[in-house]
């Protein structure tokens, strides 16, 4: 197979999406791909949450062609470990919790931006008084502190269990990430606090997720080309959310999958 055929197949509803990540014919230019980057969950990962042996083989080839390899992903690292092949994980470069925390293939944290504890304070207060049994879950580096035990196994990778706080105990910590389900007042919550935090809603509106306000799945692609050298015009991109928006707003070649945000499939170069 020549260099400008390699191939990487991804999991779309079950069916087997074939694109040509090498080089694509796009405005009547040919783009070089420098790095491919990768969303997971209705991503990279298929139905049963795996990467298929076809996926994982074309992600190895595309690397041993010279193109980085970057996981872009709301999950934490401890999920990215649990779902990705460690093949693939020693050959990677991850943004977990969509941007809020960088790590590279040998595990080092590259960058981390954590949400201010007076911020995260005002928001936790605003959640328990609008709705006292929402779930509210905090991330702080891979370490996962709730309000109450989590069960929902389609939102949560529930073989791991969080560690239960009240909530002035949790008022105290700086979060990476902060997630919230059982919410109905989301319109509200996001009118108080948009100036101030990143808010995401995902999972058909069943999750809030709620990062840095400079934290982006893009600025941390952004922050990678640069400490890597290569131009985010040089990147295809594989989402289907609205967390994988930015991405596609800045990265030459953009694939939607079938399973993807009807948003999303508006401006993607190709479904």
């Amino acid at each position: 197979m020549r260099e400008d055929q390699v191939i990487i197949s991804l999991h779309v509803r079950g069916n087997i999406h074939f694109a040509n990540i090498r080089r694509y014919i796009h405005r009547r230019c040919t783009l070089i791909i420098k790095a491919v980057v990768l969303d997971l969950d209705g991503t990279l990962l298929n139905t049963r949450k795996e990467v298929s042996v076809r996926s994982r083989n074309a992600v190895i080839q595309c690397h041993q062609l010279g193109m980085k390899i970057i996981i872009a992903t709301a999950r934490p690292p401890r999920s990215v470990r649990r779902f990705v092949p460690e093949m693939i994980l020693d050959r990677c470069t991850v943004i977990a919790y969509n941007g809020a925390l960088i790590r590279d293939e040998n595990a080092a944290v590259i960058e981390h931006i954590g949400i201010p504890t007076e911020i995260s304070a005002e928001i936790i207060d605003f959640c328990t008084l609008e709705e006292p049994d929402c779930n509210i879950s905090i991330e702080v580096m891979d370490h996962w502190y709730a309000n109450q035990d989590i069960n929902d196994s389609s939102l949560f990778n529930t073989q791991h269990k969080p560690e239960v706080l009240a909530a002035h105990q949790l008022i105290e910590l700086e979060p990476t990430k902060i997630l919230i389900t059982e919410l109905a007042a989301i319109a509200e919550l996001q009118e108080s606090f948009q100036e101030k935090v990143n808010i995401v809603v995902t999972d058909h509106g069943k999750l809030v997720q709620i990062m840095h306000k400079n934290v982006s799945k893009a600025q941390a692609l952004l922050h990678i080309s640069r400490d890597y050298g290569f131009d985010v015009k040089d990147c295809i991109v594989f989402g289907d959310d609205y967390n994988d928006i930015d991405l596609f707003n800045i990265c030459g070649y953009s694939v939607a999958m079938g399973n993807a945000i009807d948003e999303l499939k508006e401006i993607a170069d190709e479904i």
